[in-house]
Formats: structure tokens, C-alpha cells, sequence
């Protein structure tokens, strides 16, 4: 099930595309961005990853920082890193600890075929830690967009 408003982030600790420990609560006292999508250089992540790039900007200017998960390996985030020149981390969450503690990873259907996978969905998480906002139906090219208008920001 996926976590809810005004509950506690889950801390966690993954590897990102440079092989570097991130952990959540590095970023106490900051705003996070925390968004999770199933698959690098897909097109739906891709614009999501490219639109989140073009506003990245004005999210730092507001003080929030921006983290992408998604079970890719560091080496394909860091090749997608590089393709689109994102400027935020990207964490390898191979082996889905990360989503299974936000309640992300779970049963999705595809033309009549059910499988395991991530639900695309972000978390804006304060400064504390608790999870202000979730975006259970997030719009990839226009996400940034979304996020400040829902916040009014």
C-alpha cells in the first residue's frame, strides 16, 4: 500500500549512478522530490527525468532537492544520467527495498497481463521528514508543473 500524507518517509540508503551511498536522511532540513518510475530511457521516464531537468532550477530555488529511484542498475542510471544531462541522483533500487518500504512496487495490469512493478508515483517529503504531498497519477511531461501547482509554489 502506498505510504500516505503526514506519515514518516522511510529512511533509507541506496546506491546512486556515481556507486555513492544516499541516504534520506541526509536531506533533514531540506525539501525532497521523491519520485519513483519503473524504467531509464523509456519514454514515459523520459520526459518525466527531462521535465523535472528543465524545472530543476526553480525546485532548488525553493528549497527542495530531487531524487529519482527505479530499480535500474547504477551503471544504466548513470548512462541515463549522462543522455539527459540531470542534474539530480538517480538511486539503483535493484532489489526494491526502497519501493517495497514506500509501497510502491506492487501488482500492475497491461493490457489484460498482471505482473509486479513500480507505480510510478512521488512524494514531496519536509523538512522533517513526513511526507507532505503523494502524486499517485503524475503527468511525465508536465510533472514539475504539477508538483508547483498542487503545493502553490
Amino acid at each position: 500500500m502506498i505510504l500516505e500524507t503526514n506519515t514518516k518517509a522511510p529512511d533509507f540508503e541506496g546506491i546512486d549512478q556515481d556507486k555513492q551511498t544516499i541516504k534520506l536522511s541526509d536531506y533533514l532540513g531540506k525539501k525532497v522530490v521523491l519520485y519513483f518510475y519503473p524504467k531509464d530511457n523509456t519514454p514515459g521516464c523520459n520526459a518525466e527525468a527531462c521535465n523535472l531537468r528543465d524545472n530543476y532550477n526553480d525546485f532548488i530555488e525553493k528549497g527542495f532537492e530531487v531524487i529519482g529511484v527505479s530499480p535500474d542498475s547504477d551503471k544504466t542510471h548513470l548512462k541515463f544520467k549522462e543522455k539527459h544531462e540531470l542534474p539530480f541522483n538517480l538511486i539503483a533500487d535493484t532489489e526494491k527495498k526502497i519501493m517495497e518500504a514506500y509501497g510502491v512496487w506492487g501488482e500492475k495490469k497491461l493490457y489484460g497481463r498482471v505482473y509486479m512493478g513500480v507505480i510510478r508515483t512521488t512524494f514531496i517529503i519536509d523538512e522533517k521528514g513526513i511526507i507532505e504531498t503523494v502524486f499517485k497519477k503524475v503527468k511525465t511531461k508536465e510533472h514539475s508543473e504539477q508538483i508547483f501547482k498542487e503545493l502553490d509554489i
